[in-house]
């Protein structure tokens, strides 16, 4: 995509606050309303099934809910719906048996240990996948296993969450991503623009600690989120969309409130009344602002499974992340006010 030449205007004071509990509501109603669509296939372990199509979308459930479920109140309902996705999503793996054997077949994939590290995160463990993770990592070929950078950060955040050594630096790869070089803004697009958001997911640990991301990096971002967002919201790129602003909602300090307030209102008209948002390109109706729509099963899905999955889940993550940093950012300035005051 272009760089567009003029940043995102300032959106109403507030406007983020207002569809936030809004969009997190039904996003995360349509993915608890979606079960079936992540029930992983009685033939997973064979050679012919479609990782992308079965795995990887229970793998995302359960990462995305992990932090959603870290983001959220635990009065707050979706605290409680985002905590039964992640352990629906343990009980089709077996409690962690599943990807044991997906590891033994496949011994120096990343993808079964980045899986089972999602539910590490949670604090549910397999003791045999441990014990065979940690025999693995410490070979010469799980060291020089070659992969994109910023796929190799996703790996030693990984070993993090799970407990065994990174097997390389972090920094030094990070300076090997497209972002950690503060690449050229202009040279943005849409793959560069998904590996800047992984790099900082891995980075911050999927957005919950926004203190590891380096000063140089948040300043970057700062100023240049704004341009990106809004050439996403242009060409209908909601996915995209979602990603970058669940970035800002990583970046250490205030919020970028003018940011969030400006494309929160524009991401909600992508979202159905159902809860689902289509990943790229025109959408159906969506609920009137503050409405609370007719709910995820009141009517039939607009999109295909595999075409929505993706960005309703992302879109429910940067809800709950962009939610918890303005509504901690709204309360601290309370407090200034009546610190000052007295």
């Amino acid at each position: 995509m272009t760089a567009p030449a003029a940043t995102a205007p300032g959106g109403t004071e507030g406007a983020a606050l207002s569809v936030l509990p809004r969009v997190l509501r039904q996003a995360l109603g349509w993915a608890d309303a979606h079960r079936a669509g992540f029930v992983l296939p009685p033939d997973v372990l064979e050679p012919h099934t479609q990782v992308n199509s079965t795995l990887k979308p229970l793998g995302e459930l359960a990462q995305l809910c992990t932090t959603i479920r870290r983001s959220t109140a635990p009065d707050a309902p979706e605290h409680g719906t985002a905590g039964e996705l992640v352990m629906f999503a343990w009980e089709q793996v077996h409690a962690g048996d599943l990807l044991l054997e997906l590891l033994r077949g496949e011994p120096f994939a990343a993808y079964p240990y980045e899986i089972y590290a999602a539910f590490a995160g949670y604090g549910l463990r397999n003791e045999g996948f441990e014990r065979l993770a940690g025999t693995l990592s410490a070979t010469r070929g799980w060291a020089h296993t070659e992969q994109q950078a910023n796929r190799e950060l996703g790996l030693i955040n990984s070993e993090r969450r799970i407990g065994n050594a990174p097997h390389t630096d972090a920094g030094s790869v990070l300076a090997r991503t497209w972002l950690g070089g503060l690449s050229e803004p202009w040279m943005f697009e849409g793959p560069s623009g998904y590996a800047l958001t992984h790099t900082v997911f891995h980075v911050t640990d999927w957005c919950c600690v926004p203190e590891r991301m380096p000063a140089d990096i948040d300043a970057y971002l700062r100023a240049w989120l704004p341009p990106w967002v809004d050439g996403c919201l242009e060409s209908r790129q909601w996915d995209l969309t979602g990603e970058l602003l669940a970035v800002a909602a990583a970046l250490p300090g205030p919020p970028p409130t003018d940011l969030l307030d400006a494309a929160w209102p524009a991401l909600a008209t992508a979202q159905a009344p159902g809860g689902a948002v289509p990943e790229t390109g025109p959408t159906v109706r969506a609920a009137p602002p503050g409405d609370a729509g007719p709910g995820p099963e009141a009517e039939p899905d607009p999109y295909p499974f595999l075409a929505c999955y993706h960005s309703t889940l992302v879109t429910a993550f940067a809800a709950a992340l962009c939610l918890k940093r303005l509504t901690e950012h709204r309360a601290d300035a309370a407090a200034d006010v009546t610190g000052a005051a007295v």
